[in-house]
């Protein structure tokens, strides 16, 4: 970062806020990790106790709140323009402890060539995210209730609410009346919704600080106006994004959702905070060029979950002859779950070959039967008349 840009004052805030964003980040992925391993540990065990009821789930639900809260006051420190890139950090973080905490299995030979774009995301997402905080914007404002209201009245901010709203509103429209259930379509509502979600992240955390430094601001209208929409945004995009996770592949969501959020909450932060204005040329390249990295490794990485998945036999609804079919094709009863264990599925144990199914699982023919029995009856009615 160029000291020579801005005060001492908003260079230490910056720092803060951009540290207190990686810490977040960090804690989440951590928590995230913990609580799916808690989860397979219960599953895989075949545990009865709900996951409500272990010490490991509780755990990671603390990490949780810790790491959500540092993401909260980092808003407060630094511009949304730092802070909303850093989100690449939580991605990088749940893919490494993919390979150390999970315990994700590959054969030597196959690791090069199955994880060699993933740590080639990796590189471009670490010097993404330098050249970014690097050349970010390094301007920042004490966001006082007067100061938060001259920006919502001003005519780029609402000329730029004007357009979001009627986008947003032509989205609705198509993904509701016309069922257009296309990704693309869901992830941009949400990518809308989370731009206003940052904005009054940013302008909610700022007062609470200033509050909590002795300037009250609770007191103002704007601040209860402000939290109430913060938090129906995050609700809706709660609603959104589970919508599009029932109906495409998370690897794919985590890439366009990660780069879309990103994407929009730079524009609001420039177009709210203004936080571009006293940038020169070169910054702003160089900021634009480090997040278009981050962009790249995220979605190599994501990319790279995307793994074929193993035949596992299961009991279908076809029945012949009273007998289950047992094949990789059909309605299947539960679905499963690539890992060691699977829901509705014959037992999967890692590292042993799927057992061989017997091709003819045929019974004798039913009318074979009734013809043997009548060839069999003159012989019973020449013994009766014997005895």
């Amino acid at each position: 970062m160029d000291l020579s840009r801005a005060g001492g004052g908003s260079y230490t805030d910056n720092l803060i806020g951009t540290l207190l964003a990686i810490f977040g980040n960090l804690l989440v992925s951590i928590s995230l990790s913990i609580q799916k391993y808690s989860h397979v540990t219960l599953a895989g065990t075949k545990d009865p106790r709900a996951f409500y009821h272990t010490k490991t789930w509780w755990s990671g639900f603390v990490f949780t709140c810790l790491g959500e809260a540092a993401n909260f006051v980092s808003y407060a420190f630094a511009p949304l323009a730092l802070v909303a890139p850093l989100n690449a950090v939580s991605v990088l973080t749940s893919s490494i402890l993919g390979f150390i905490f999970l315990r994700e299995k590959s054969k030597p030979k196959d690791f090069a060539k199955n994880y060699g774009l993933t740590f080639l995301g990796y590189i471009l997402t670490i010097g993404g995210t330098y050249l970014f905080v690097s050349f970010g914007p390094n301007s920042h404002e004490k966001l006082q209730a007067e100061n938060i209201v001259k920006h919502l009245v001003g005519w780029p901010v609402l000329l730029y609410l004007l357009l979001e709203i009627i986008t947003f509103c032509l989205l609705l429209y198509f993904y509701k009346q016309r069922s257009a259930n296309y990704l693309i379509i869901i992830l941009l509502m949400v990518s809308l919704l989370g731009s206003v979600t940052v904005i009054t992240v940013k302008a909610v955390s700022g007062m609470l600080v200033l509050t909590v430094e002795g300037n009250m601001q609770l007191n103002y209208p704007i601040f209860h106006v402000l939290f109430v929409c913060m938090v129906a945004s995050v609700v809706f995009q709660a609603r959104f994004l589970s919508q599009a996770c029932k109906l495409h592949d998370s690897s794919l969501i985590a890439s366009v959702n990660y780069i879309l959020s990103t994407f929009f909450a730079v524009v609001a932060g420039a177009v709210f905070y203004l936080e571009f204005n006293n940038e020169d040329v070169l910054h702003i390249c160089m900021f634009v060029l480090g997040t278009a990295f981050c962009f790249l490794g995220v979605f190599l990485i994501t990319k790279s979950r995307k793994s074929t998945k193993t035949f596992e036999p299961y009991v279908t609804m076809d029945m012949t002859n009273g007998v289950p079919v047992i094949h990789d094709k059909g309605l299947v009863v539960q679905p499963d779950f690539n890992g060691s264990f699977s829901y509705g599925a014959l037992v999967n144990n890692d590292g042993v070959a799927p057992a061989t199914v017997p091709v003819n699982l045929e019974q004798p023919p039913v009318g074979s039967r009734s013809t043997d029995a009548s060839h069999d009856q003159p012989d019973l009615k020449k013994d009766l008349k014997k005895d």
